[in-house]
Parts: structure tokens; sequence; C-alpha cells
């Protein structure tokens, strides 16, 4: 029997604990979707979606063009 893939909502929980934990630093360029979608074995749409939903989370931004980086932190917070 085939693995259940995962959903973009585990694949953004997983980008944002692979961020906490120091894998992707602040202001690292994040797997471009394609590659996303290889490693964790899903489509296109599917690594897009969870970006974007860790863009929408403050997580994440973007940069036309350019990619998708780990937001910087804020000055003052650790």
């Amino acid at each position: 029997m085939p693995a259940i893939p995962l959903s973009y909502v585990d694949i953004a929980a997983d980008i944002a604990a692979r961020i906490k934990a120091g894998e992707y630093e602040p202001g690292a360029k994040l797997p471009s979707y394609t590659q996303l979608g290889d490693l964790y074995s899903v489509s296109f749409s599917t690594a897009a979606r969870a970006v974007a939903l860790l863009r929408d989370r403050g997580v994440v931004v973007g940069a036309p063009g350019r990619g998708v980086y780990v937001k910087e932190r804020d000055a003052g917070k650790p």
C-alpha cells in the first residue's frame, strides 16, 4: 500500500520546524517549489500552497523572480 502524501499544512509545519531548528537561517533561500515537491514527494502546486501558507503566517517572504526567503528576525526580538 503506497504511503499517503503529506498535505500542504503538514509540509508547511515541517518547514517551519526546520526554520525553528536553525536548518534554514533568517535570510536563507528556501528550495524551489520543484525541489520541495521532490523532497516531500508532492506536486509543484502542493509545495507552492505550503510556502504560501508560510508567507501568510509571516514566516517567509517572497522576492519575485528571485525566490522565497526565511524572514529576518525583527530587531529586539529573540
